[in-house]
């Protein structure tokens, strides 16, 4: 072996070990956040009944679209652009994406109120209590995206770990309360302490001046995976408006507690997602013959655990 070969093998082991790390912490940080999200559905259910799952179920899913428009206009980007840059770089993109999902999060949350404050009846409290917690949620996932593409998935780990154990009282208050909207602000109450964190944790203020910029710069990727998003997010609304004003809203719950089963194979694809692009553009970066291989096998992995996941499901 020269020594040139010599000098680059251990650097060659260094950088797969801290891929490995990288992934490892994408997957705790996933199967925390999953587990968190399982317990309330499954708490909440518990407490409340399945009718009113049914309406919590459709603030959830109205959520879902929410989070997916802010990943793809504020956080898609940033993974893309700013994985293993320079500090500075990436400190200065973070702001800036920060206050882009906090922006969108009060946009479309003050829309969520007026929704809801104009629909009353069992479904307006909770759209209302959605638009207040909003901005908390979409900050707590922004934070997620931020430390991921710095590699430090274990400040995201922690982060949702946080979010957590500030859950626990919340949810007991609710509990007292027993109400669809004292659910929903436990859940985005307690976001608010993780994104509070998320904020001592980085030392980097959101900027929501640098909004209009972001998107300007951005546009190209995040129009793009705005569409994207939403479209498959948005399937699975319509579908629960669709049940709820056809059926009754109990359907709705019947449906969302059949989804929380594929909840660990989701969470791996989550899990996966949130490193892997990140790492992709490092490889890119650093070695673009390498990128074909590292997709291939990475769609490889994920096809394998498709299959396992769903022969355990039908046994």
């Amino acid at each position: 072996m020269t020594t040139e070969e010599e000098k680059t093998t251990p650097k060659a082991g260094a950088a797969k070990r801290a891929m490995v790390g990288r992934l490892s912490w994408g997957l705790a940080d996933q199967a925390a956040s999953s587990l968190t999200n399982f317990a309330v559905g499954i708490y909440v259910a518990r407490s409340l009944g399945l009718a009113a799952f049914g309406v919590f179920s459709l603030a959830w899913v109205t959520y879902g679209v929410v989070l997916n428009v802010s990943r793809g206009l504020a956080t898609d980007p940033l993974m893309v652009r700013f994985s293993g840059v320079p500090d500075a770089s990436w400190r200065a993109a973070v702001a800036r994406a920060s206050g882009t999902a906090l922006g969108v999060g009060a946009a479309l949350g003050g829309a969520c109120l007026v929704a809801g404050l104009a629909l009353g009846g069992r479904v307006g409290p909770a759209f209302a209590c959605l638009g207040i917690v909003l901005p908390a949620l979409l900050s707590q996932d922004a934070w997620r995206f931020a430390f991921f593409a710095a590699g430090a998935g274990r400040k995201a780990f922690v982060n949702d770990m946080v979010w957590g154990v500030a859950l626990v009282p919340a949810m007991v208050v609710a509990t007292h309360v027993g109400s669809v909207p004292a659910f929903v602000l436990a859940w985005g109450g307690s976001a608010a302490v993780a994104a509070a964190y998320g904020w001592l944790q980085s030392g980097i203020r959101p900027r929501l001046t640098g909004a209009r910029a972001w998107l300007r710069e951005h546009r190209d990727l995040g129009y793009r995976y705005l569409v994207e998003n939403v479209s498959n997010s948005g399937a699975s609304q319509l579908r629960a408006y669709g049940l709820g004003a056809i059926v009754g809203v109990g359907a709705v719950g019947v449906i969302r507690g059949a989804e929380l089963l594929l909840g660990p194979f989701l969470a791996l694809l989550m899990g996966l997602s949130l490193v892997t692009v990140a790492e992709a553009a490092r490889v890119l970066r650093r070695a673009p013959h390498r990128l074909g291989v590292f997709c291939l096998v990475l769609g490889g992995g994920q096809a394998a655990a498709a299959l396992l996941w769903g022969g355990a499901l039908l046994l």
